[in-house]
Order: C-alpha cells, then sequence, then structure tokens
C-alpha cells in the first residue's frame, strides 16, 4: 500500500478535527435547541463538513506550499520554474529537496576541489619562486663580486664565471622544464606514435651518461642478456626523456659505487613492462605519494645539491600518462628504489 502523502495526511486529520467539533456544535444544538432534526441529520451533516474540510483544507496546503516553493525555483539558478507543476506540488517537495541536495553536494565538493587547487597554486608558486631564488641570487652575487675587482684576477675571474654559468645552465633548465609542464596540462601532448626497439634506445641512454655514472662509480647495465629485440609503440623522443630522467636519478641518488639496472618483461600479453632499478639509499614510504609533485624533494640539501629542476619525476608521469600507460614506484629505505612503466607492445 503505497504512503499516504503528507499534506493528505496533514488535511485529513485537520478535517476530522474541523468535522468533530462541528459534530459536537450540532450536537448541542440537537440536545438544547431543534431536536426535532433528528441524529441522522447530525451524522449527514458531519459527513458532509468532513469531505468539505478535507478539500478547503487540501487546497490550502497545496497552495501554501505551492507559492513558497514556487519562490525557491525563482530564487535557486539551478531549478527551472517550468518544471514546477501546481498538480504535482506535494512530489514536487521531494524532488526540490533532491535537487537541492545534490546542488549542495556538488558545491561542497567543488569548493573542498577549488581550496585544494588554491593551497596547490600557493605551494606552487612559492616552490617557483625559491627554486628561482637560489641561482639567480648565486649569479648575481659572482657577477657584483667580479664587478668590484675580482675580475683583475685571471683565476678568480675564470672560476667566478664558471659558477655564475653553472647558475644560468639551472635556471634554463628550471625554466625549460617549466614551459613542458605548461603545454602538458594546458595543451595536452601531440604524440608521434611509431614502432621502435625499447632495447637499442635504452643503450643509447646508458651510452649518453656513462661517464656521468663512472664519476660516481655506477655501472649502467641490462639485468641479462637480451637476445632478441623489443619492439613498442610510442614517441621516441618523449620515452627517450623518460629514461634519461629515469637513469639520471638512480645516478644522482644512486649508492656510491653501485648498480643501475634496467629489465624488460611481459606486463600482460600485450604490454612490456619497464624497470630502472638502484641500489642506494631507497625512500622513506611517507614520500612515495608525493614523489611525482612538482618540486617535491624527499631531501631538500642533497637534491639541490645534486641539480635539477625538481621537475623531472613530474614530466616523467605526464608523459607516460598522455600514452595512456602506467608508471610505478616501489621503494626499500636503504635498499633501494625501482621505478617501472608499461609500453604497448608492436604486434
Amino acid at each position: 500500500m503505497k504512503k499516504i502523502k503528507k499534506t493528505y495526511r496533514y488535511a485529513l486529520w485537520s478535517a476530522l478535527y474541523s468535522t468533530l467539533l462541528s459534530m459536537l456544535i450540532a450536537l448541542l444544538s440537537y440536545l438544547f435547541l431543534v431536536k426535532s432534526l433528528g441524529i441522522g441529520t447530525v451524522i449527514v451533516f458531519g459527513m458532509i463538513m468532513y469531505v468539505v474540510s478535507f478539500f478547503i483544507i487540501q487546497f490550502r496546503a497545496e497552495h501554501f506550499i505551492y507559492q513558497r516553493i514556487k519562490k525557491l525555483y525563482e530564487e535557486i539558478s539551478i531549478l527551472n520554474i517550468n518544471d514546477l507543476e501546481r498538480k504535482k506540488v506535494t512530489t514536487d517537495i521531494e524532488a526540490l529537496t533532491k535537487t537541492v541536495k545534490e546542488f549542495v553536494e556538488g558545491k561542497s565538493e567543488e569548493i573542498a576541489h577549488l581550496n585544494q587547487r588554491d593551497s596547490f597554486r600557493r605551494d606552487f608558486l612559492g616552490n617557483v619562486a625559491h627554486e628561482l631564488k637560489t641561482p639567480l641570487f648565486t649569479v648575481q652575487g659572482y657577477i657584483l663580486t667580479l664587478m668590484e675587482g675580482a675580475a683583475e684576477d685571471e683565476k678568480i675571474r675564470t672560476k667566478y664565471l664558471e659558477r655564475a654559468n653553472k647558475g644560468v645552465e639551472r635556471l634554463t633548465s628550471i625554466i625549460k622544464d617549466l614551459d613542458m609542464i605548461a603545454k602538458l596540462e594546458t595543451e595536452g601532448m601531440k604524440m608521434n606514435i611509431e614502432t621502435f626497439n625499447i632495447l637499442e634506445l635504452i643503450q643509447n641512454v646508458f651510452d649518453l651518461f656513462e661517464m656521468k655514472a663512472k664519476k660516481r662509480g655506477i655501472t649502467l647495465r641490462f639485468d641479462r642478456i637480451y637476445e632478441f629485440p623489443h619492439f613498442v609503440k610510442g614517441d621516441v623522443e618523449r620515452i627517450e626523456q623518460v629514461l634519461i630522467n629515469l637513469v639520471v636519478n638512480s645516478i644522482k641518488y644512486g649508492k656510491v659505487d653501485g648498480i643501475t639496472t634496467v629489465s624488460i618483461d611481459d606486463y600482460n600479453s600485450n604490454k612490456f613492462i619497464i624497470k630502472i632499478a638502484d641500489n642506494g639509499e631507497g625512500i622513506k614510504q611517507e614520500h612515495l605519494s608525493r614523489l611525482f609533485e612538482r618540486f617535491y624533494r624527499v631531501d631538500q640539501s642533497r637534491s639541490r645539491e645534486q641539480g635539477g629542476s625538481g621537475l623531472g619525476l613530474s614530466i616523467v608521469k605526464h608523459i607516460i600518462e598522455a600514452h595512456n600507460e602506467t608508471i610505478l614506484l616501489k621503494s626499500t629505505f636503504g635498499e633501494g628504489s625501482e621505478f617501472s612503466f608499461t609500453l604497448e607492445k608492436a604486434q
């Protein structure tokens, strides 16, 4: 049995109370005034009063509710006044409540998202200012020292110019990576998808950074001898950039005289997974979820000593996601880290 509408219950009870009052008046009139009317007349009178009262009260209740809901529809921009029907006004209350509830929930989520974005924006601007300030002040300091007379000493001049140049290179690196991040997030990334041998690309990256690795005594190697090529689909230049960033990170933060190992395995029947692992100091668990954020650094002092823009892993994540692939991170503090990403196999 369907639940009786609240306004009907209200009207029924109100009609009952009115009827009982009317019957009481009629009964008193019968007892003391006009007994000739008879008890039947009183009962008929009560029934008529009950029906008439019900319709009057129901009409008044609906009119009352309709006027107030109409006002709400006019004042709340998400509601269309044309959707409001007088004949459905009692059910419109439920629809209105549901709509307003959904609106409030949506606005709450929107406000939370905006607060999060505002917080992220403030952090980002603070990080950018800090990252730019350090090399700028360094370059400025060396130039001022040279202008004040140090330029006359050839050794000092050469040394300070070299240091100033390193500061400029770091500024250039930060601005270049910032420009790339901005393009990735606003314009998206146009991919030039082609088939290539991922083993050959990894070897090219090894050759490129062999001297850098030797300076820290780090060996770059594959996990095993691969007898056959492994062909994948992707943007060669972008994937090379991913490999460069991950290999350079393993050199920077890996253990001195350590090993960086790259392996390629089946992720599933359609994809390979490429893993870049080192046996360095690893990363603490509390840092893992934020490691791909822009400018996030596990160790501020060590990271700045090693150089870089602080945007490398963020760029890696954007490139891999632009390929509709997955990037993963596993790390045990004190033992090492493993970054991995998937790529589609070339059929």
